[in-house]
């Protein structure tokens, strides 16, 4: 068994192609409209699906926004220069809504910032990750 997928519903397809593959580096793997659901997948990720999990952008075609409920918590990305990624992010149009430091009672430094759709993307410091269980 491996994880294959996690699936985010979005507002506007093409703003969170944008996003992902622009202003994170994903690139998009496929696509495909479905015309008698009314909706769209678009799979993106760094590597190919067939050994890495990846993210399944889901738009349906009559919806423009999502409440994300408190039940969401967020992605995480591994990135090798923290501050470099953010600064990047930033000259991207991404925004940035936690600047890189130190997690709350840990050592492990981190930084959150924030899709299209309001969607958390953690980065994590790899280099200075104690343990991979953080």
């Amino acid at each position: 068994m491996r994880l294959l997928h996690t699936m985010l519903r979005v507002g506007d397809l093409e703003r969170s192609l944008a996003f992902y593959s622009e202003v994170l580096g994903m690139r998009l793997l496929r696509r495909k409209d479905y015309p008698a659901g009314r909706f769209t997948l678009a799979f993106v990720g760094y590597g190919d699906e067939s050994d890495t999990a990846v993210l399944e952008l889901t738009h349906n075609w009559d919806t423009t926004a999502y409440d994300i409920g408190t039940g969401y918590g967020h992605i995480a990305l591994g990135v090798d220069d923290i501050a470099a990624t953010c600064d990047a992010i930033s000259g991207k149009g991404g925004r940035v809504v936690r600047p890189p430091g130190p997690m709350k009672h840990g050592s492990t430094v981190i930084a959150f910032v924030e899709d299209p759709d309001g969607y958390k993307v953690e980065l994590i410091q790899l280099s200075t990750r104690p343990d991979a269980a953080a």
